[in-house]
């Protein structure tokens, strides 16, 4: 399962996707955190230090040796240079499988230990450098994430959770369509609300399962005003956590500490994210990412590689579990 968490910066997307990974880990569900926040805080959300977390590879400088190992023997791909963060998988590509080894994971991957005999797989895009600046996109780095979602086959039990960059960025991409579920975290004020409708009209389009996390919910006051402005499309709210607190001030504590409370709304996350699974669609998945490269490739893509892009696209594949690329027509 993929799963999305969103928000504006400041609303505690960081904090709640990295204690569902937690949830997800301690419920013995494998699980692959991926940091493509533009501030990479997900590691430390984790439990690692500072230098622990600037250590882990980042996805968006391996992206040559990504593009070459996915490119695979595809013959409509001329080659790894040609390939952009849309790039879709046809016959003859690598696909990625979760519970499988593959030269991306061993490059970029750490196993990060939650405690109690507990870990999940870290992967993260890198931080937006002094050297980037003027000269370089954050969703150059991000696009790695991208690439590697468009050719990844996932099944129901294990799980990819990312923690999005913050604000409408997230948006910036097709990337947002590549979810099961994304999880929009949203603040109790006018501003939190606010992000949340321009939220919902981007989704809207590509009939993206989006669900309301709120956060920072101090009273019966703020859950009322998130229930008036957001609908049944609040999942749950979320309070202050004294665990999270003392984690944040470097003091770890056995995760069945979280309070009852905060443990139950993670709970409900699980169901909803689950039950998702039964509305997936492998061929209206393959037919946006397809849609994202078309107009990648004619807005910049084919004038950036001086190659045809389109003819990259394998009209008869759709990504699929079992099998996992199926002909069709």
């Amino acid at each position: 399962m993929k799963i999305a968490f969103v928000g504006k910066g400041g609303s505690g997307k960081t904090t709640l996707s990295s204690l569902f990974i937690r949830h997800l880990a301690h419920r013995g569900v494998p699980v692959t955190a991926v940091d493509a926040d533009i501030n990479q805080h997900l590691g430390p959300a984790l439990g690692l230090s500072d230098e622990e977390a600037a250590a882990v590879p980042p996805l968006g400088g391996r992206l040559p040796l990504i593009k070459e190992y996915l490119r695979g023997d595809n013959p409509r791909i001329l080659s790894a240079e040609t390939m952009i963060k849309t790039t879709p998988p046809g016959a003859g590509s690598r696909l990625l499988r979760l519970d499988e080894d593959n030269p991306v994971f061993a490059a970029c991957a750490r196993d990060v230990e939650l405690g109690e005999g507990r870990s999940a797989r870290l992967l993260a895009t890198g931080a937006f450098t002094e050297d980037d600046l003027g000269v370089a996109c954050y969703h150059s780095k991000t696009g790695a994430v991208e690439l590697c979602l468009n050719h990844l086959v996932d099944g129901r039990d294990a799980y990819v959770v990312v923690d999005m960059t913050a604000g409408s960025d997230s948006f910036a991409s097709g990337m947002f369509t590549r979810f099961d579920l994304t999880f929009l975290v949203v603040e109790p004020t006018r501003k939190g609300v606010s992000v949340y409708r321009q939220y919902r009209e981007y989704a809207r389009d590509f009939d993206v399962a989006l669900r309301v996390i709120g956060n920072k919910v101090q009273g019966r006051d703020d859950e009322e005003f998130l229930r008036e402005q957001v609908g049944d499309e609040l999942l749950v709210t979320v309070g202050h956590s004294d665990w999270v607190r003392a984690l944040e001030r470097g003091v770890r504590r056995p995760f069945g500490e979280l309070e009852a409370g905060n443990r139950a709304a993670l709970s409900v996350l699980y169901r909803e994210a689950d039950a998702a699974y039964e509305r997936r669609d492998w061929g209206r998945y393959t037919q946006q990412m397809v849609h994202f490269h078309l107009k990648n490739a004619a807005s910049w893509g084919n004038e950036r590689t001086g190659a045809d892009l389109a003819a990259q696209v394998d009209p008869g594949f759709v990504l699929g579990e079992e099998p996992v690329a199926q002909a069709v027509g």
